[in-house]
């Protein structure tokens, strides 16, 4: 039976790798029932609409959801953001950002498992005497015990599943001393449940020099929403670039769909040019592939893109896609 895909192209080189990353998922020999909708910052140029009501319940009813890339720097920040991604996540609870990371030549294989609805991106905060020279602005970051103990639950069961057997909890535990705490409690709390399972501890600015210096010390990492934006972009540049970085967007529960996504940007500046390298979003396929139940058609398309190729974006699609299809 065919998966129901939502599909949102998205702006920029968006259409372009989503293009090809359905084209390789084809090769592979798996069917998809995809229906495209017209989400985007150039759908909100043209008609104000960034993600009715309405249309988030249609999309509640696929499998998964494949997107591009959204965003044009005509769109004042936050709106698409916000509106578009950030309502998804909250609304489908897609409460795993989970990111993979691999450089085999360099001993690299680890993932990044990212609290995806709470933190600073809830929107709690606000402004007094907006405009004025005494302007005050607060940008809350909103922490529960439910939240936090999910993911880090996720995160242990994640790593018990892999070879290391190694999970690494990142925060700023010495001045964020009441989000920290929650973290660390929940953290060793969980731990108890997995004695099998080895475990350490790095400050946040720690980590980012050992995922420049020593990424190879990693296996799981599980840390906040901040903190895993910020270290997920790091990773994807010291494993080959973000144009080899996939992501998903994880409802592990599966009460709504999950959403699969390239890391990089929409680079306006390049699209429509064919110079878009589409292997992040053909890995965030297999990442879907896989969470749908399709393992051996996900393996063989993540084997598929472990040697470079070059080419324009049609080219490469067509180079990954004849070695999935054999």
């Amino acid at each position: 039976m065919a998966h129901k895909i939502a599909v949102i192209g998205g702006d920029g080189i968006g259409p372009e790798v989503v293009a090809e990353a359905l084209k390789v998922v084809r090769a592979a020999g798996v069917e998809l029932d995809t229906t495209d909708f017209d989400l985007s910052g150039a759908r909100y140029l043209r008609d104000g609409t960034v993600l009715p009501d309405e249309t988030l319940e249609e999309i509640r009813a696929f499998d998964a959801i494949l997107l591009g890339a959204v965003g044009t720097p005509e769109v004042p920040p936050g709106v698409i953001e916000r509106g578009l991604l950030l309502k998804m996540r909250f609304a489908l609870d897609q409460f795993v950002n989970l990111r993979p990371f691999s450089l085999p030549e360099q001993g690299i294989d680890f993932l990044v498992v990212r609290e995806n609805t709470e933190g600073t991106y809830a929107g709690e905060g606000g402004f007094l005497r907006k405009g004025t020279p005494n302007e005050i602005a607060t940008q809350g970051s909103v922490n529960t015990r439910l939240g936090v103990e999910r993911v880090i639950r996720y995160s242990f069961e994640l790593a018990r599943s892999r070879p290391r057997k190694h999970l690494t909890l990142v925060h700023k535990t010495n001045v964020l001393t009441f989000s920290g705490d929650l973290w660390q409690r929940t953290f060793d709390d969980v731990a108890a449940d997995f004695p099998d399972v080895g475990t350490a501890y790095n400050h946040v600015d720690a980590a980012c020099i050992y995922f420049v210096q020593d990424p190879g010390r990693y296996d799981v990492v599980v840390t906040d929403n901040l903190f895993g934006d910020i270290l997920t972009d790091l990773g994807g540049a010291v494993s080959g670039g973000v144009g080899r970085a996939s992501s998903a967007n994880l409802n592990p529960a599966r009460t709504g769909p999950s959403m699969f996504e390239p890391v990089h940007g929409s680079a306006p500046d390049i699209a429509g040019q064919g110079k878009a390298d589409p292997t992040a979003a053909i890995l965030s396929a297999a990442l879907m592939l896989d969470f749908v139940g399709e393992s051996d058609a996900a393996a063989r398309i993540s084997a598929a893109c472990a040697e470079p190729v070059s080419g324009s974006t049609a080219e490469i699609g067509d180079q990954i896609a004849a070695r999935v299809a054999g």
